[in-house]
C-alpha cells in the first residue's frame, strides 16, 4: 500500500501488540494507538501513528479495531466492562482481537458486538515477538469466513500464515491446543538439553543432532533455551524478553482446562509439563526452564536463582528399573515435578 487506506484503532501496545501495530503503519494504515504505556505509545507515534488519550477515544473514525492484550480479564474489561467500548465501536467497523484468552470470553465480546451488527474476530497469533517484529506471525481465526475475508489485508500486514479454525472462539481453542503442546515440547527440551550437559555433551552439538533426528520440534529448533546454542533468542540475552512463564499459565496454558466448555482429559499437559511450568515463580521466562532442569541435574544456574532440594516431592514415588543417568528426572514421573527454584 502506498498511501494511508484505513483507519485503525489499535489498543494494546506490549511485547506483542507494539510490532504488529508499526507493521500496520509501514503498511501505509493510518493508526489511532493507545496503551497504559507512554512510552510505547511514544514508538508508534515516532513511527507516524497518533496517540489517542484513552480506549475509547481511539474509536474516533475507525474501520477497524485491532486488540492485543495479555488475558481474558483485560479483553472482557475493556469491551464489557462498564465504560467498556462495544457500546462505543463506530457502525459498520470490524473488530479484530488478537489476544490469547479463554474461547467463552471471545464468545461474550463477539455477542456483544453481534447485538450491534459489528464482525468480530478471536485472532490469536504464533510465532512470538521475532515473528511480531518480522511481520510473520501466524494468525488463527475465529468468526464468520466473509469477516476474514475482511480483515485479511490487516492480518497479512502482520503475519504470514492465516488459518480459519471456524466459528466465533474457535480460534482460541486451538491456540490453547498450540499453547499446551508447546509447554511440553519446551519443557522437555530443557530436560533433555540439561540431562546431555550434565553427561558431557556440549549443548549445540546435542542440538545440532536432535534437530535432524526423531525429537526435533519448533522449541530446539527455533527459540533454543540454552544459552550459546542459538542468537536472537531470550536464553541469548540472559533470557529477557519472549514470552511470560505467567502468561503461558493462563487459561490456555498447559494443562490447563478446555475453556471451549467441553470436558476432556489431558494428562500429558496436567502430569507432565504443567507443575514444571508452575515451578517457575513470577514472569520467569519460558526460557529459563533450562535454569530449573540444570538446578535439578547439580549444575550451576544464575545468580540469585537457588537449586532445588534433592529430595522428592511430597506425593512422589521413586523411579524403580535401572539407574537414569546423571541429571534425568524422567518427566513422565513427578520428581522433577515437584522441584522449583526460588525467584531471584
Amino acid at each position: 500500500m502506498n498511501q494511508l487506506t484505513n483507519k485503525i484503532a489499535f489498543i494494546g501496545l506490549g511485547n506483542m501488540g507494539a510490532p504488529m501495530a508499526l507493521n500496520l503503519v509501514k503498511a501505509g494504515h493510518a493508526l489511532q494507538v493507545f496503551d497504559l504505556s507512554a512510552a510505547a505509545i511514544g514508538q508508534l507515534t515516532a513511527a507516524g501513528a497518533k496517540a489517542a488519550p484513552s480506549a475509547r477515544a481511539a474509536l474516533e473514525g475507525a474501520e477497524v479495531v485491532v486488540t492485543m492484550l495479555p488475558a481474558s480479564s483485560h479483553v472482557e474489561q475493556l469491551y464489557l466492562g462498564a465504560d467498556g467500548i462495544a457500546g462505543h465501536i463506530p457502525a459498520g467497523a470490524l473488530v479484530v482481537d488478537c489476544s490469547t484468552i479463554a474461547a467463552a470470553s471471545a464468545q461474550a465480546v463477539a455477542r456483544a458486538c453481534a447485538a450491534r451488527g459489528l464482525d468480530m474476530l478471536d485472532a490469536p497469533v504464533s510465532g512470538g515477538t521475532a515473528g511480531a517484529q518480522a511481520g510473520t506471525l501466524t494468525f488463527i481465526v475465529g468468526g464468520a469466513a466473509d469477516a476474514l475475508e475482511r480483515a485479511r489485508p490487516y492480518l497479512s500486514a502482520m503475519g504470514k500464515n492465516i488459518f480459519h479454525a471456524g466459528a466465533s472462539g474457535a480460534g482460541q481453542t486451538a491456540k490453547i491446543c498450540n499453547n499446551m503442546l508447546l509447554g511440553i515440547l519446551m519443557a522437555g527440551t530443557a530436560e533433555a538439553l540439561a540431562l546431555g550437559v550434565a553427561n558431557g555433551l556440549d549443548a549445540k552439538a546435542l542440538s545440532d543432532i536432535m534437530a535432524k533426528s526423531s525429537g526435533r520440534n519448533w522449541a530446539l529448533e527455533l527459540y533454543n533455551p540454552y544459552p550459546g546454542v542459538m542468537d536472537n533468542v531470550p536464553a541469548a540475552r540472559g533470557y529477557q524478553g519472549g514470552f511470560g512463564v505467567d502468561l503461558m499459565l493462563k487459561e490456555p496454558g498447559p494443562g490447563g482446562a478446555n475453556r471451549a466448555g467441553q470436558p476432556q482429559r489431558h494428562p500429558a499437559g496436567r502430569t507432565g509439563a504443567q507443575p514444571i511450568w508452575h515451578a517457575q515463580p513470577g514472569r520467569r521466562r519460558r526460557a529459563r526452564l533450562l535454569q530449573h532442569h540444570r538446578a535439578a541435574a547439580g549444575r550451576p544456574v544464575a545468580a540469585g536463582v537457588s537449586a532445588p532440594p534433592r529430595k522428592l516431592g511430597v506425593g512422589a514415588k521413586k523411579t524403580r528399573g535401572p539407574k537414569a543417568p546423571r541429571g534425568s528426572s524422567l518427566l513422565g514421573g513427578r520428581a522433577v515435578a515437584a522441584r522449583a527454584i526460588t525467584p531471584s
